[in-house]
Formats: structure tokens, sequence, C-alpha cells
């Protein structure tokens, strides 16, 4: 669910462990994402803020999400502003799904100023918004339309806050007070009456107060005097839940978190699975940090990826144009034959013919065959045309095949790193094969950004026998991998005419079980672009018969010598 003002009052109340921290670090990992590192005497952590549609939220966190080499101008802004800055109060009005943190802070001048940054949390139009003590909006992470926004969302303008809507607050108001609320709208669920008449409320939770008093399937003007009773009393315990302050509850469906509450959810039915974290920031944190991760990888990633796309495109077109090229150079021998014909034939020719009828003493039969010719030339420069065409179309062939050859390497260079991008787990990850196609000529290196010198890591496993086993992220690792990092005598492997990780077991010559085979297999078509097959061929063979050619692409390699075992990669 996201987060609704119900939720956010319980997280509100754990946010009194940061009240007076300072805020020692900024950083901004992604367009839409903010963490604020905070310190004081006997405690440091992360306030994590996030505007992103759907996943909109504010809590403690403990993850380390990897930042942009530039800062963007809005976490330098706030680095300006906020760094030192002591939190001084965090504060909830009633349910509304927004967060105001009040700070103090020192500016240029040394002198003390007030700051307010406040959190909204409101579905697709969440934001995070900097006000200075005068209420002034000193900058947000996302401005508004001037011309057609109904709040003005600028620097200098005068912060005003969302327009609130008139509904029931669950704390103030008696439980019969606002069931009999809800019965008054006619012809509606239960469910959607609820979620109009009162502040904070969720489908989620109104669903809950709908099934669990059995009047999901009923609408308000429905209700028996029993039903109207047990939807009151459920509205009553939800009261007390709320003062309790609630369990933090994650819901799972096949052991993955499928949704979160502050109270156990039991319209899922058996199949669902309830699991109460430690606190509603772990909560967030454990719900959100893959969908999170993911995200920031594929964002940061899209550049590369447009790029590989548009190039194997283009490609897949230079083939496809020489090809059908070569395909014209076919008859080049037809060519010869009838240059030969003619030369053989001058006497017979005449000058000005259009047409020459002559035996085939290149056929069987000796047939006769006509000739084309061009009547502006005389016999014997059209026999020296013909050869001058079969020559051309000759070259033209030799020079089409290699060059589509060379085509063929470079598209499968771009589907390996296709491939790696695929799998990359990490900021980092991305930023070495951003490298790798930089160093290609694939892109050009940003006047503001430097050489990338720190290497992801290589992944390592162990295998049956107990030897180390290296496999390779990308290309760049992949060649450091087999042509630095190997011995001789170590055993290379790598799926079959298949783009993919290179795969080292340090063996150093001592024999490898087959099940050490099967396990290196097995990691080399998990690393692959075939992961997700079956019966994946991947061949091994002794580094010595691995070589790289002359000039090769990164990660580019032959082998000799090879076995192939046909594994099917297990999914984790």
């Amino acid at each position: 669910m996201a987060i609704d003002g119900a939720f956010l009052s319980l997280l509100t109340e754990e946010f009194s462990e940061i009240i007076n921290c300072k805020i020692d670090k900024i950083h901004q990992p992604s367009r839409d994402e903010l963490v604020f590192l905070l310190r004081k005497a006997g405690f440091s952590g992360r306030l994590f803020v996030s505007i992103k549609s759907g996943r909109a939220r504010i809590n403690l966190s403990t993850e380390r999400p990897e930042n942009p080499a530039q800062p963007p101008m809005f976490c330098m802004l706030l680095r300006k502003h906020l760094t030192g800055a002591k939190i001084l109060e965090i504060t909830q009005e009633g349910f509304e799904r927004i967060i105001t943190i009040r700070l103090s802070a020192l500016n240029e001048m040394g002198d003390t100023v007030s700051f307010s940054l406040i959190c909204e949390l409101i579905s697709n139009q969440a934001n995070l918004i900097l006000v200075d003590q005068n209420g002034k909006i000193v900058d947000a992470m996302r401005r508004s339309d001037i011309e057609t926004a109904k709040r003005i969302i600028h620097p200098g303008a005068a912060y005003l806050a969302p327009e609130k809507q008139q509904k029931l607050s669950l704390l103030e108001n008696d439980a019969r007070f606002i069931a009999d609320s809800v019965f008054t709208q006619t012809n509606t669920t239960c469910q959607k009456a609820f979620i109009n008449c009162v502040d904070g409320i969720s489908p989620l939770i109104a669903r809950e107060i709908s099934f669990s008093s059995q009047v999901q399937d009923c609408t308000t003007n429905e209700l028996t005097t029993e039903q109207k009773e047990r939807f009151m009393l459920c509205v009553a315990e939800l009261q007390k839940t709320l003062k309790s302050g609630g369990k933090p509850t994650i819901i799972l469906k096949d052991n993955v978190p499928f949704d979160f509450s502050y109270m156990p959810i039991t319209q899922y039915g058996s199949e669902y699975k309830l699991k109460v974290a430690d606190s509603f920031s772990s909560l967030l944190d454990s719900f959100y940090s893959a969908l999170d991760k993911n995200d920031r990888i594929k964002n940061y990633s899209q550049e590369i990826s447009r790029l590989l796309k548009n190039t194997e495109n283009r490609i897949i077109k230079k083939i496809q144009i020489r090809s059908s090229d070569l395909k014209k150079t076919e008859n080049r021998e037809q060519l010869r034959i009838f240059g030969e014909l003619i030369k053989a034939n001058l006497h017979l020719i005449k000058a000005g013919e259009e047409k020459a009828y002559v035996q085939n003493y290149y056929d069987d039969n000796l047939e006769f065959i006509e000739i084309t010719l061009n009547p502006a030339l005389s016999p014997a420069q059209n026999a020296a045309k013909y050869f001058k065409d079969y020559k051309r179309a000759n070259t033209a062939r030799q020079l089409l095949t290699k060059l589509i050859e060379e085509d063929g390497k470079e598209l499968a260079y771009i589907e390996s790193v296709a491939d790696a991008l695929s799998r990359a787990e990490s900021v980092a990850d991305i930023n070495e094969i951003k490298e790798e196609l930089i160093l290609s000529g694939y892109l050009r290196r940003q006047k503001t950004s430097s050489k990338i010198n720190n290497q992801s890591k290589f992944l390592e496993f162990k295998s049956p026998d107990g030897f180390k086993i290296l496999v390779g992220k990308n290309n760049r690792q992949n060649d450091l991998l087999t042509t630095k990092m190997a011995q001789k005598n170590d055993m290379w492997f790598h799926t079959k005419n298949i783009p993919g990780s290179h795969v080292i077991v340090f063996c150093n010559g001592n024999e490898i079980s087959q099940e050490t085979v099967i396990f290196a297999a097995k990691l080399a078509a998990k690393n692959s672009k075939a992961q997700n097959g079956a019966s994946v061929p991947v061949d091994y063979t002794p580094v010595k018969f691995v070589k790289k050619p002359a000039g090769a692409k990164p990660g580019m390699v032959i082998y000799t010598t090879n076995k192939t075992v046909y594994v099917t990669p297990e999914v984790e």
C-alpha cells in the first residue's frame, strides 16, 4: 500500500530519536531520492526521503545507496544551507501526509537561521520543499508549472500547504459517530464510504475493516443493525491499534514482500503470511530497498542501454545491406565466362551488335548462349568490360566477406556488453561498463567526468573440491581474469556461442571433479545471456588454450581443445 496518514503518524513517532541530531552529510542517489547522514552524541544514522511516484516515503534507513559522481543541483543547494543544521522538531498535522522537519542552521555570515524541510507524500504529487524562516520557498525537488499549477512551487514563492480534505479524524471522534457518518453515505460500498469520510485511511485498511466486519459485499443502505454494530466495533479496534502504536506488519506472498500495514491484515487469505518488523522504518527499508536498487540501476544505465540498442540496430542493418550486395556477386563467374567467350569469338562478332550468339565451350553440351553487348563498344572492349566487371565483383566479394565477418564480431561484442549491463548489480558495475565503452570508442568521455579507476569486485565462489572460482562481471573483468590473473593450467569456462562471463577455476593443473565442472558450468550459464535457458552448452578448457587475438575487442577470445557440457542454470 502507499503510505497513508495513519501509517505516517506511527512512523513519525519513531523520529523522536533523531531530534537534536545534526546533518553531517547530504547525498542524492537519484533524481527522486535524498539521504541525510545524521549525528549526535551516541547516535548516527540515515534519514531517507523518496518522492518517487508510488514509493514516496520518509524513514530511518540502514541502506547505503550509491551516489552519482556529480551531485545534482538540489543536493548542492541543500548542502549549502543545511550541512551542520540541527533538527529541532519533526511534526505531522493530523493525518495529513505531510512531514515538516524544522531545523536551525548558520548562514554564511554566522547568524542562526531557521529552515523547514517539508516532505509531502501525496501520491503522484510527492515533493520535498526547503522553506526559509520567512515562509518563502528556497527550492524544491520538483518545481511546479507556473502556467497550470494550482500551487506555485518555485524559489521565492510563498509556501502554501496543499488544500486539506474535510474528513473526520480517527483519533478525535468516537467510533460510533464515525460509523454513523459512514452509513449516511448511501448507495456506495462501505469501504469507499469509509475512505470518503475518514482522514488518513488507505484502500487496504478500508477493505480490511469491511472484511473484518463481513460487509465487504454490501452497500451502506443494505446494512442490518447487526452489521452496523460489527462495523463500528472494527472502527473502534482500529482506533485502539493506532493509539497503542500499531505493529509494523509486512505481508508476504511466496515469502516475497507483497504489501505492508500497521495492523494484521486477514483479507488476503491463508496463502499470504504476516511478518512483524522491528520498526516502521525497517519495514519500509526492507520492503522498498530491492525495488529502489533496481530502479537506480535501470535509470543510471539508460544512456548505455540506448547506445547499445542503437549500435546493435546499426550493425544489423549494415550486415543486411552488405549481405544483399554480396549476393549480387554470386554470378561473377558468369561475367568472366562471357568475357572469355566474346574474346574467343571476336572474329564472328560485328561492331555495333547488341547481342552475340556463341557456343559455350564451358558447357558440357556445348549449347549456344546469348550475351548482351554494348553497341557503343567494340567486341574487344565488350570483352574487357566483362573482365573488369568480373574483377570488380570478385574484389567486392572478398571485401564484403571480410566486412561482414568484422560486423559479426562487433555485433557479438555489443551483445556481450548488453548482457553484462543486464546483469549489473551496482552503479560501480555500470561505471566499469561505461569506461569500457569509452576506451572502445563507443562513448565520449564527458569533460566533468574522470577515468574510472575503482574496479567492481569479481564474483567469487568456492568449488565442491575447494578451489577458488572467479566470475567476470563485464568484458574488462573477463580480460583481466583470463589473460592476467589465471595461470595456464587453471580451467576456463564460457557459454558456447552465447555472450556471457568468463569463469576461472583456480586449480593450477590439479584435476577437478565432474561435480566442480558442473558447478562452474552452471555459474557460466547463470552469468550469461542464457541465464533463463535450459540445457545451456558450456565450453571448458585449460587457460593455456585460450588466446586473445591481436586487436580483438575486450573480452573476445578464441580457444581450442575444449570439451562441452550441457547444464541448466539454477535460479536462486
